[in-house]
């Protein structure tokens, strides 16, 4: 049963093992995610040129797949890795980054989650439902839906693709099939932060790289997001201190914090 045992459990085996996440990712991220996962004890790699990733996927221990800034030889990387993963047999976290705005990207995602078995798919609502909902929108990158609209969504996905689905928002739902483990850690400030969304999917995959319940490392991930972004919000003035100060807080998150502040259902 996920807890926050099964957290700090995971975040401790995280900080043992330093798994060498790979990430293809957009620019916009690529800094606030890989200080994340150096946070954490995990170990970032970005690399996305045609030549190396292969290579690259072929000594890491979980795969990241995020297309906020799309060009066709990216997703010709990403094609070629998340193929490589499959058969060394490491975790794929898909992020969808805004599916739903245009034609292409909502395609791109759709055929990227069909070139092999994903292991977690993770999103904000909008872009959860464009990938099964014809005719669903979002606005750019952020959602026009609060999450608890994606939650049907997210269980159609997990079905037809054997994914654990992860909704972010206010409240968080991590879905696999039936199953259901909501998250009611943040704060406001969060969605003020560019990339932290693309950061919850970083950090997903770090926890994917330990825990092959890939159901409780989805709902870890965010779990711990959300309890530092409470913590960094104690005492910042707005989004630029709060993002030194979640930074710090994912360093320094500690078990006893993660036991006494963890709302989970």
């Amino acid at each position: 049963m996920f807890s926050a045992e099964t957290v700090i459990s995971d975040l401790n085996k995280i900080k043992s093992q330093a798994p060498l996440v790979h990430n293809i990712t957009n620019y916009v991220v690529m800094n606030i995610t890989a200080n994340a996962l150096l946070a954490i004890g995990a170990s970032p790699v970005m690399a996305q040129a045609l030549q190396e990733v292969e290579d690259m996927v072929s000594i890491a221990s979980s795969l990241v797949i995020n297309i906020g800034t799309l060009s066709s030889p990216w997703v010709e990387a990403m094609t070629l890795a998340i193929k490589a993963a499959i058969k060394k047999n490491i975790p794929v976290v898909l992020d969808p980054v805004g599916a739903g705005a245009t034609p292409y990207r909502t395609e791109t995602a759709r055929r990227l989650l069909e070139t092999g078995p994903v292991a977690i798919v993770r999103g904000n609502a909008s872009e959860i439902r464009a990938l099964v909902e014809s005719g669903a929108r979002t606005r750019g990158v952020d959602s026009l839906d609060p999450a608890e609209a994606a939650i049907e969504a997210a269980r159609q996905l997990s079905r037809k693709s054997g994914a654990v689905v992860s909704v972010s928002g206010p409240v968080d739902y991590i879905v696999k099939e039936a199953g259901l483990i909501s998250v009611y850690n943040g704060h406001p400030l969060m969605p003020r932060v560019t990339g932290l969304g693309c950061t919850a999917t970083a950090l997903t995959a770090a926890f994917a790289s330990v825990n092959h319940d890939y159901l409780e490392a989805a709902a870890g991930a965010m779990a711990i997001m959300s309890i530092a972004g409470e913590l960094a919000a104690r005492n910042c003035r707005g989004p630029a201190s709060f993002e030194v100060a979640f930074l710090d807080w994912l360093y320094r998150l500690s078990p006893k914090e993660i036991s006494a502040r963890l709302k989970i259902k």
